[in-house]
């Protein structure tokens, strides 16, 4: 019996009571599970995720809404930065004249996206517990495909309304039909030799810009009480 039998076997003996034309949604899972693990205030929320944004090697940043602009366009310039894309929804000011802009559009081949050197989006929701940025595909987000082939990415993050805790409740903010990428930290794998490499998956670095209203909540906060 070859492997892929051994698991069909398995699954159908595990579904062996399920009523045939039985949908998932007519019965209900217990979900006694913790949604949170500790209590947390908004700041102390956005302090432990980028403690972990920065276990996972990724560079974080502090802003305020207004310096934003300086933010970016200072990473992009010490990237050596010289051809970024951004998707639709990403303001024109965030980015400095001196660098070419593409605006991700359907006809941004891989190969086209290949000559980019970095990508700048925003984010959906970003998980405190886990370090993670998740990103929809919506208007700041953009396609999947422009924010896996550049190897630099530039994730703004607004704090405190886009940061959450747990897992669990950013399921609650997402559209499941919607193309959700999870990202925690840059693109790495230890597959081969067990080895780290990064950059095989998608961007080898991943700057994080944390915006709030005074620009320190995430760097002033404590880490939580667990």
């Amino acid at each position: 019996m070859s492997s892929r039998e051994t698991v069909l076997g398995r699954v159908r003996r595990a579904l062996a009571d399920v009523p045939r034309g039985e949908l998932p949604q007519q019965t209900p899972v217990a979900r006694d599970y913790l949604r949170v693990h500790g209590r947390r205030s908004p700041a102390e929320a956005a302090r432990l995720l980028a403690v972990h944004l920065a276990d996972y090697r990724a560079q974080v940043h502090h802003s305020t809404p207004a310096g934003v602009p300086q933010t970016v366009a200072g990473l992009l310039l010490r990237r050596g930065a010289r051809r970024v894309v951004t998707p639709p929804g990403v303001p024109e000011e965030w980015l400095p004249d001196e660098i070419a802009h593409l605006r991700d559009t359907a006809a941004l081949t891989p190969l086209v996206l290949d000559t980019v050197d970095s990508v700048v989006t925003g984010c959906a929701v970003a998980v405190a517990e886990t370090g993670t940025l998740v990103l929809d595909g919506s208007r700041e987000q953009g396609r999947r495909r422009s924010t896996l082939v550049p190897d630099h990415h530039v994730c703004v993050v607004r704090v405190p309304e886009q940061v959450v805790d747990s897992v669990a409740q950013a399921l609650e903010r997402l559209d499941p039909a919607r193309p959700l990428t999870w990202i925690s930290g840059p693109s790495a794998t230890s597959d081969i030799e067990l080895a780290r490499v990064e950059g095989v998956h998608g961007p080898r670095t991943l700057d994080v810009v944390l915006v709030s209203a005074d620009g320190q909540q995430a760097a002033d906060g404590g880490a939580g009480r667990n």
